[in-house]
């Protein structure tokens, strides 16, 4: 066994690896950029070295570097996590070029598989079944003869980041075109190829274990169709879909794919699975790492992937055959991340104020955050799991609802209230689910308002800041008690802003004490955590911050008639397409904004001209944040007349 491995990753799957490495006894180290200097990740390793400035997320997929550090501190190993380098065969190279132990397969395997083009023929060849599809190039005239809908999938890379549903072929070249665009920004490899969508599809993927000498097991499936945007939201093992010899099938079909590309290591072979048919099974991609939702699998094997990703990278056969692997109980699995549902689940950060993550019987928690973490645009918008464990789904997902309302993120808008109403919904609980199910029934799952109770509490905050301290004489213009002079009470009232802006005056009753504020309204009542402008409660989160109308209306008033277009989310504009003075067409796209790897439109919310352009490519911007201002397009003198 390795006495030093260096972790190339950050956040919580460093830390998570990190755990793994202390409870057997191998020194770790850890690397970080000036951004990460003080991270939960860094503070938990043994050792840890700088890597680069911010910001920093070139700095972590710099291999020099990454060899630098683990050759300046005597490590033998290196473990990528995911993400990052975690399935860059060029990396595995480098470091056994170096000298060192890539914690993975062997590069051949993952340059195999990372070309989901070349996987799905090696697949094939090993008699492991395939989605109908096609490849560039060409691309355009296989999806045509597909017919729609189709699915666009980068070649080089996973995780949802590039990927397009196309129902209507008249814009297949425009999808294309965006498809290419996010490709090469997540991957730096444009090329993608086409699948024929299945409709009400099912995802199921395969956990696949396998030594350096000949043993290859799977440790059963996961159920990952709770997506969002190709994005796994919720994971769970095992999956109410398949029978045992169903799951037997498809764990030796895994078996096959990772037999033909000689896998080594942890890896995981995915299946798109028609709802109504699991028989009918087809292979989409082999994912050359540990995966995100690894978790669900160990809580119900037993197992800890990291120990045997580190016991087969020593050299060590696996202990166990195929006929010794167990599933026992149910594990479910939610991934916060820094998403806002009230504004289309756009990326959000902020600095983390206060933190509570849930931990307990059944229940882990896998986080690489701290209060006072900085939560940036550059990096994906995970920032941890929480996963929960019982005896039988009904109970793990039960757990699950209850550890999520437990959760407290303030200072960053993050998923957690949605997945507890997610897990609430009846198709879920019966286990009746598909991928295309979030995306159905979101509406429902996102609260168009603001419960006054949310209100009440901003205002008690702010009442209790005002009030003097008992004792001694008080000025009572001073106080907020609604005393005038002539005699008589007018409540305050507030000006608040937690979606759009309003006047609230108090009609309850109040107790605010350090972190937390209660307050009562017709009888009910309500407790939120608190920290600044922020309340929380039942994993939901609501910014209250100050309005000023004085200065909105003055603010309307310079830009009288037009439309000011601001940053929906803090990132980087990418792309402009348009300069101060062009007229511009209703709907036309202005501007592109990327935060998170996740593109966003600026369009022109109608016919005009472009009267202010505030940024240019590479502009790093805030929520908010003004992009460009369009003047309507002048009525016609006639119609002005009418």
């Amino acid at each position: 066994m390795f006495e030093t491995v260096l972790v190339a990753n950050r956040g919580e799957i460093a830390v998570r690896v990190i755990r793994t490495l202390r409870s057997m006894g191998v020194r770790s180290v850890a690397v970080f950029s000036d951004a990460d200097a003080d991270a939960r990740h860094v503070r938990e390793a043994d050792t840890a070295v700088r890597i680069g400035p911010a910001p920093a997320s070139e700095s972590y997929l710099s291999v020099e570097r990454l060899l630098e550090a683990a050759a300046r501190t005597g490590a033998q190993a290196v473990h990528p996590g995911y993400g990052f380098l975690a399935e860059n065969a060029a990396f595995a190279r480098a470091c056994a070029e170096a000298g060192l132990v890539f914690i993975g397969p062997p590069a051949d395997a993952i340059s195999l598989m990372g070309d989901k083009i070349r996987a799905k023929e090696t697949v094939q060849a090993a008699g492991v079944p395939v989605v109908p599809g096609g490849r560039d190039p060409g691309l355009a005239d296989a999806a045509r003869e597909l017919g729609a809908p189709v699915l666009l999938k980068p070649s080089a890379g996973g995780g949802g980041k590039g990927m397009r549903l196309v129902r209507d072929l008249t814009r297949l070249e425009e999808e294309i075109a965006a498809a290419r665009r996010e490709a090469r920004a997540s991957f730096g490899d444009d090329t993608l190829l086409v699948e024929r969508w299945i409709d009400r599809p099912r995802h199921i993927e395969i956990q696949v274990l396998a030594d350096g000498h000949g043993n290859v097991v799977h440790l059963g499936e996961r159920e990952c169709s709770l997506q969002r945007r190709h994005q796994k939201i919720i994971e769970e093992a095992p999956s109410v879909l398949l029978d045992e010899q169903t799951r037997s099938a498809m764990g030796e079909a895994a078996v096959q794919a990772a037999r033909s590309c000689g896998y080594r290591g942890a890896g995981t072979v995915e299946f798109i699975v028609p709802g109504t048919d699991p028989s009918s099974y087809y292979f989409m991609e082999m994912n050359t790492r540990l995966q995100v939702e690894h978790p669900v699998t160990e809580l119900i094997t037993g197992l800890d992937l990291v120990e045997w990703q580190l016991r087969v990278a020593a050299g060590e056969p696996l202990g166990f055959t195929q006929q010794d692997v167990r599933l026992t109980g149910h594990a479910v699995e939610a991934r916060i991340c820094a998403e806002d549902p009230a504004r289309g689940f756009l990326p959000s950060g902020g600095t983390v104020l206060k933190l509570r993550e849930p931990q307990g019987d059944g229940i882990r928690t896998d986080s690489g955050l701290t209060e006072g973490t900085e939560v940036g645009s550059l990096y994906d918008p995970m920032l941890s799991k929480v996963i929960a464990y019982g005896p039988d789904r009904a109970t793990a997902l039960r757990k699950l609802r209850s550890a999520l309302a437990e959760t407290v993120t303030l200072g960053v808008q993050t998923n957690a209230g949605f997945l507890r109403r997610l897990l609430a919904h009846p198709a879920v609980v019966a286990g009746d689910l598909d991928t295309g199910l979030v995306e159905r029934e979101v509406e429902g799952l996102v609260p168009t308002d603001v419960p006054e109770e949310v209100y009440e509490a901003a205002a008690a905050v702010r009442l209790d800041a005002l009030t003097p301290e008992p004792g001694g004489w008080t000025d009572p213009f001073s106080v907020p008690s609604g005393w005038r002079l002539g005699g008589g009470r007018k409540p305050p009232a507030f000006h608040l802003r937690v979606q759009d802006p309003l006047e609230y005056t108090p009609r309850g009753t109040a107790t605010v004490t350090g972190d937390r504020v209660s307050v009562t309204l017709d009888g009910v009542r309500h407790t939120f955590h608190r920290a600044a402008d922020w309340l929380g409660r039942d994993g939901d989160a609501w910014h209250a911050r100050d309005h000023d109308p004085v200065a909105a209306s003055l603010s309307r008033a310079a830009h009288a008639g037009s439309d000011s277009l601001t940053a929906p989310m803090p990132g980087t504009v990418t792309v402009v397409k348009v300069a101060v003075g062009d007229e511009v067409t209703a709907g036309q796209s202005l501007l592109v904004v990327e935060a998170m790897k996740m593109e966003h439109v600026i369009s022109a919310p109608h016919a005009g001209k472009v009267t202010e352009l505030d940024v240019t490519p590479g502009s790093t911007v805030a929520m908010d944040q003004v992009l460009a201002v369009i003047a309507p397009q002048e009525a016609p003198q006639e119609e002005a007349a009418e």
